[in-house]
């Protein structure tokens, strides 16, 4: 059984969503980072980093969102989560994905997360003022250069979308409307109405 370690309005959403369309068997532990559960003793036994998500398997524990998301996707094989046999369009969804977690998600984190960078109050407000460009920026390349349609990779759904969605979710609270990307906003719609994103979306604002 599969356990992953999960905090409400995280990117761990991603791996969720992705966890509810594969088929496997698996349990959640929920987080609240507000208390400082990712903090504790028993949880950084588990993830040193303190962060999430986190994913416990028989064989080990797995961090980071692109790791997590590509174990899935093997281990369900026939849920067709990623062009597996297709060495050239696996690092394709690599490089879009890797793109979502070094990029993308480390522009979002100078809002709420900028203590990260800096101590100093003006740097951080500094910060804070420069969310809105740079996640633009980043969708504004999404739409017009990486994103295919219908889904991300093109007509057949994969691991980039429920990481994709995520990050649109994040837009409005960055201070970006997401209608200004037409592509992502139709592809954020269809997602909705995937029922293994609306289990995740139950259990994530339940």
């Amino acid at each position: 059984m599969l356990t992953l370690y999960y905090a409400p309005g995280t990117c761990a959403l991603a791996s969720l969503i992705a966890l509810e369309e594969s088929g496997l068997g698996f349990e959640t532990k929920k987080l609240s980072l507000r208390d400082g559960e990712q903090r504790t003793p028993g949880y950084l036994q588990i993830n040193p980093k303190g962060r999430v998500p986190a994913l416990v398997t028989d064989r080990g524990v797995l961090t980071e969102t692109p790791a997590i998301l590509g174990f899935i996707a093997e281990s369900a094989p026939a849920a067709k989560l990623a062009p597996l046999g297709d060495v050239f369009e696996m690092a394709r969804l690599q490089s879009f994905n890797n793109y979502l977690c070094s990029t993308v998600h480390v522009n979002h984190a100078h809002r709420p997360r900028g203590s990260r960078w800096a101590d100093d109050p003006a740097a951080l407000e500094a910060m804070k003022a420069k969310v809105p460009q740079n996640m633009a920026d980043c969708f504004a390349l999404i739409e017009e250069t990486m994103f295919k349609g219908p889904w991300v990779m093109g007509e057949t759904y994969s691991l980039a979308d429920p990481y994709l969605f995520v990050m649109t979710d994040w837009l409005p609270s960055d201070g970006v409307d997401p209608a200004r990307f037409a592509k992502v906003s139709a592809h954020h719609a269809r997602m909705l109405k995937r029922p293994a994103v609306q289990r995740a979306l139950a259990y994530d604002r339940g």
